[in-house]
């Protein structure tokens, strides 16, 4: 078998074990091989071949693995469902109490309690979602 061939086998096993392992590490090391085998398709002796690379995979995984490992783990700059509902401002569609009431939220009717049991927020009013509680919003009236 042509060794070009053995680097290809060896760059697309990596492939597929880095989707399994999700580390960066394995596909950086498949990248390696795939430069490693577009050398041996060249005809480049052997050994070269081994130096190219074991320099190709030691400057992968020192340089580009902690760059992706930073991403990977960084935190979430988007909120999503429920959560990017919190600081919104909607409108009351009936009076909201702290036991009842119905808000328009970004184009949908949501139950709706006041922020607090003293606070009676009439029909009208724009609010602002202060919290998400299963499927009621708690809001705040803006002045």
């Amino acid at each position: 078998m042509d060794a070009w061939l053995v680097w290809l086998l060896l760059a697309v096993a990596l492939g597929v074990a880095e989707i399994f392992t999700l580390t960066a590490a394995l596909g950086l090391l498949g990248g390696a091989a795939l430069i490693t085998a577009g050398l041996a398709a060249l005809g480049v002796p052997l050994p070269v071949q081994l130096v190219v690379f074991a320099l190709a995979s030691a400057a992968s995984v020192l340089l580009v693995r902690p760059v992706a490992a930073r991403h990977m783990v960084g935190p979430q700059t988007q909120r999503f469902g429920v959560d990017a509902l919190i600081g919104k401002s909607a409108y009351t569609v009936r009076e909201v109490t702290a036991w009842d009431g119905r808000i328009r939220l970004d184009g949908e009717e949501w139950t709706a309690h006041s922020f607090d049991e003293t606070v009676v927020i009439p029909e009208g009013t724009t609010v602002d979602v202060l919290q998400i509680s299963g499927s009621t919003a708690i809001v705040y009236p803006r002045e």
